[in-house]
């Protein structure tokens, strides 16, 4: 338990500082074209909602803050409002406003708190926090869109373009099989999407490079690595992970085929959802008890050659039995 406490932790600081890194170069050599303002609001956002809704909880349940006043236990306890903030704001393109950004994080933050659900005993958040923030803007407000695929790397020449989404897939690999143990999830996620586009393009009229084209898009990458493979709401069974990638990549093929926008976030969303009526409903369906046998007597072990004072009362209790039966 502690170990995975611990690989969860270490998992947290890398996936924090990777996306802390990216959206720093992405601000100043990548061509993000977000203001600076986007971020910075992000974070302060993030952050005031992470902490108002632990004091909140806290009280409400009667329990002690999830932080320490040590400065160490206070950053990590920061460390996922910090990832949801950064991923909102680098993933989001709201134009020039940014009460949508505010809107997102908030979200994002809030459905770890209301969306939860108990299994095997333990509360949990079952959706992922900023792809439950950016979906629920997207229906929100009809023109806010997803930052453009081709700002990632904008100001990259040929070599870029190739060593930056190696470095991503090298680092978030690393990630993966290290720390999060995701790379079943991550497999069969990368399977089905291959999957679902050839029955796409053999059954449908999607041309077969449309429909894989996905999968070399920078933008693909960040979702594969950095958000379905979130250890917090995904599976950590083996089995689980592979059924929980394999949805993802199926409702992605169902909702594009009926012409549903913005398809990862939405098919995130979606098994996100089905995950936790399912995890609520067997928390509450009846258990059986384990059946026990009753013990049996035990056996007297008996001997080979018997004592000659256990056969002589053994020959006068059948010598007894046969008188008052009167045989």
């Amino acid at each position: 338990m502690r170990q995975n406490v611990d690989l969860r932790l270490g998992a947290l600081r890398r996936f924090a500082l990777a996306i802390t890194v990216f959206n720093i170069l992405g601000h100043t050599v990548l061509g993000f074209e977000q203001a600076w303002a986007v971020p910075f609001l992000a974070l302060a956002v993030g952050y005031s909602t992470e902490l108002l809704l632990e004091l909140i909880d806290a009280r409400a349940h009667g329990r002690k803050l999830r932080f320490e006043r040590r400065l160490g236990s206070f950053v990590d306890f920061m460390l996922p409002a910090h990832i949801s903030a950064l991923a909102v704001s680098m993933l989001l393109y709201p134009n020039q406003r940014l009460g949508p950004v505010a809107f997102a994080t908030v979200a994002a933050i809030g459905s770890k708190y209301f969306f939860r659900v108990t299994s095997q005993g333990r509360s949990r958040h079952f959706f992922n926090p900023s792809n439950f923030g950016i979906s629920l803007t997207l229906l929100t407000f009809h023109w806010v869109a997803i930052a453009p695929p081709y700002m990632f790397t904008e100001n990259l020449r040929l070599e870029g373009d190739w060593l930056l989404p190696l470095l991503i897939v090298c680092t978030g690999s690393f990630l993966n099989i290290r720390f999060t143990k995701r790379w079943p999830l991550i497999s069969a996620w990368l399977i089905a999407f291959a999957i679902q586009a050839v029955v796409r393009s053999t059954f449908g009229s999607t041309p077969m490079f449309s429909a894989l084209s996905p999968m070399t898009g920078l933008a693909f990458l960040l979702f594969t690595f950095y958000m379905v493979s979130d250890p917090s709401t995904t599976p950590s069974s083996k089995r689980g992970q592979v059924l929980f990638g394999a949805s993802v990549a199926t409702a992605y093929g169902l909702l594009l085929a009926n012409h549903v926008v913005y398809t990862l976030f939405f098919a995130l969303s979606t098994v996100c959802v089905l995950r936790g009526v399912s995890l609520y409903i067997a928390e509450r369906l009846p258990r059986r008890a384990p059946v026990t046998a009753e013990p049996l007597p035990a056996a007297v072990p008996l001997s080979r050659e018997a004592p000659a004072s256990v056969l002589a009362r053994e020959g006068l209790e059948s010598v007894r039995t046969s008188a008052a039966s009167g045989g």
